[in-house]
């Protein structure tokens, strides 16, 4: 059982929570993720294999926006997020939908059952301590599973990207949605990896094309949005 201090930053689920009737409006604050959502779950099945019967955990699951294809695809799907009212729009949508997910209102030390798999997609830049959530996500996974990261690499170019142009220029996102300053260099979310006792196994950047507005995975393009899969080897 987990006895780690909250990793939540409340200034971070205020800022989200505004927005949360708003998750599955394409065209809204959540647009970047709707449109980077099938290259994450292509990651995902790439990491994972055959996902049926699978237990996943999305951290940070927001409104269900990559619980809701994982179901799909025949996973058995846990989302969890701080926010209640993410929570409670994920549910209601899930419901429309017919499918079958087991979504909670908790951080991730009050969760108590180990999966297959955890997902931690676009969260770690948003909580209040990075080392202490790598390590309840290893906690949380059981041996010989994985633990996939995806986040934005602290760089001038991701400033200017995730900053400057998508919260400035271009208004993708609302503005205070990021703070450069949280963002995670590969290289340091690898020692965290390896401080809690994962064994980093896959570095994959997501780039961004402004011009045809899409994304696709690209192993050399991690300067910007990059995923980081962990293994836990048991033994």
């Amino acid at each position: 059982m987990s006895t780690a201090s909250s990793t939540i930053d409340h200034e971070e689920i205020s800022h989200f929570s505004k927005d949360a009737d708003q998750w599955w409006n394409i065209d809204g604050p959540f647009a970047p993720l709707h449109k980077l959502n099938p290259e994450r779950i292509l990651y995902i099945k790439e990491q994972l294999g055959d996902l049926k019967g699978k237990k996943i955990l999305d951290i940070g699951c927001g409104g269900g926006l990559v619980c809701e294809p994982l179901a799909r695809l025949g996973a058995d799907v846990t989302g969890a997020d701080a926010d209640a009212q993410a929570i409670a729009v994920a549910k209601a949508h899930a419901d429309e939908q017919g499918l079958k997910i087991n979504y909670l209102n908790q951080p991730a030390e009050e969760i108590n059952v180990q999966f297959d798999a955890v997902l931690a997609l676009e969260i770690i830049e948003h909580v209040s301590d990075p080392q202490a959530f790598v390590k309840e996500c290893a906690r949380l996974v059981k041996p010989d599973g994985v633990v996939i990261f995806s986040t934005l690499n602290r760089t001038v170019k991701s400033f200017l990207g995730s900053i400057v142009a998508a919260e400035h220029i271009l208004r993708w996102v609302p503005q205070g949605t990021h703070d450069w300053k949280k963002f995670i260099k590969p290289s340091e979310l690898a020692r965290m990896v390896r401080a809690a006792g994962l064994s980093e196994s896959d570095l994959c950047g997501l780039h961004c094309n402004p011009v045809q507005d899409e994304f696709t995975l690209r192993r050399n393009a991690i300067d910007v949005n990059y995923f980081l899969s962990a293994a836990k080897v048991s033994g």
